[in-house]
């Protein structure tokens, strides 16, 4: 299969540094991805992999210090530049490295390095490092997801501790996790942003229990996740009471600041391979579709430096990163429509046992096929969460035409 190398226009182009830098990071993955790894991405059905094989490769990348790209040195990361961590995305798409689970990397700990006790950065970032905790996120509610501020779960002052109550839905990998980060209701005067605070808490707590949501998929990502009478220390907020709407939404800055057209431009090259194989790439009118996800990756990549150009000099990407949100996950489910229209009825097959990795099932079908199904219908999650693709476009509607 073959990928072009992206390049990094409009960001710091100190060349024979790049170019040195891309090659040492394609020798280093080349070197030490295993094909137990290899296997766990080319059957990956959803953006989320699962904890052991996720944790295995997290420790892989700790023995180069390269677990947390966007981290300071500071807190334990490699301290790379906006350009050195494209490339580094880049390359992981182009070796099929797996994904690393974003809820504790990506997401809380930011939060934590800004809004952070002294105590709790020492105490938490260096265990999410190092894979020691593994984190969810408890933010949708039966009654509040889009809307998020409706959220209701109840967490009621009992001196050094809040007592929660309540339920959060579609909570990732919880029954995997050892650590949630949620949005309480510490208060019902004022507008409903004013009550909400921020926690981090045990799942080991009683009164904590997970019930497990499997997808049209047939996978289990997703849980429903629900509190009786749970007892959080208040050392566990983060930030302060009532003040939890702000480190919330600094947090989707992070869920929504994801990096699409590396991985646009890999699932691109896999589509295209098995369109090959199946002769679908002699039609012209599959051709034509083909080009067209080709123009609008490549105009993703371009907003992609862009916004990444902005951020190293310091300047807010402003409404970049919503239009980046849309059209990043609309073309995935584009090019994941095509794969089942590629696979045809060899996509109808419900092959879940097969599919795992190290099962050693024989499969009935290609390894594009198999996964081709299961791979569409998690993908349509992909535009509504991190805030749905009709709250991004309101957000440019505001933003751009004053809406």
């Amino acid at each position: 299969m073959q990928f072009r190398e992206l390049p990094c226009y409009g960001l710091s182009m100190n060349t024979s540094h790049y170019d040195a830098f891309r090659a040492e990071v394609r020798q280093w993955l080349g070197e030490n991805l295993t094909a137990e790894l290899r296997e766990v991405s080319e059957r990956a059905t959803s953006v989320f992999i699962d904890k052991p094989h996720t944790l295995a490769w997290q420790r892989i990348l700790a023995t180069r210090g390269w677990v947390a790209p966007h981290w300071p040195a500071d807190y334990g990361g490699p301290g790379w530049d906006e350009t050195e961590r494209y490339i580094f995305a880049s390359e992981c798409a182009r070796a099929e490295a797996p994904s690393l689970a974003p809820m504790g990397l990506r997401m809380v700990a930011p939060c934590i390095m800004r809004y952070g006790t002294e105590e709790q950065k020492a105490h938490y970032l260096p265990r999410i490092l190092s894979g020691e905790d593994y984190w969810c996120q408890g933010y949708s509610e039966p009654q509040a997801g889009s809307d998020l501020a409706a959220l209701a779960l109840r967490a009621d002052r009992d001196g050094d501790f809040y007592v929660l109550n309540g339920s959060k839905i579609w909570t990732t990998h919880a029954h995997f996790a050892n650590r949630m980060f949620c949005l309480v209701r510490t208060s019902r005067k004022g507008p409903r942003q004013a009550g909400i605070t921020f926690l981090l808490l045990d799942m080991a707590t009683p009164g904590i229990s997970v019930r497990p949501i499997v997808s049209i998929a047939n996978d289990h990502d997703f849980n429903q996740v629900f509190f009786e009478d749970v007892r959080v220390p208040v050392s566990g907020r983060l930030g302060e009471e009532n003040q939890g709407w702000t480190v919330a939404k600094y947090l989707l800055e992070f869920e929504r600041a994801v990096a699409y057209a590396a991985g646009l431009h890999a699932a691109l090259g896999k589509l295209k391979a098995a369109a090959r194989e199946a002769g679908l790439l002699e039609e012209p009118q599959f051709r034509r579709k083909i080009s067209i996800l080709a123009a609008q990756i490549g105009a993703i990549e371009a907003v992609e430096l862009g916004v990444m150009a902005a951020i190293a000099s310091g300047r807010n990407p402003g409404p970049a990163s919503s239009m980046l949100k849309i059209q990043g996950t609309e073309t995935q489910q584009r090019i994941q429509e095509l794969a089942v229209e590629v696979a045809g009825y060899y996509a109808a097959p419900d092959q879940h046992a097969a599919r795992q990795p190290g099962s050693g099932l024989p499969a009935l079908t290609s390894n594009s096929a198999m996964i081709a199904a299961p791979h569409y219908f998690n993908g349509r999650a992909a535009s509504i969460y991190g805030g749905s693709n009709e709250i991004q476009r309101g957000i440019i509607a505001r933003q751009v035409l004053g809406l």
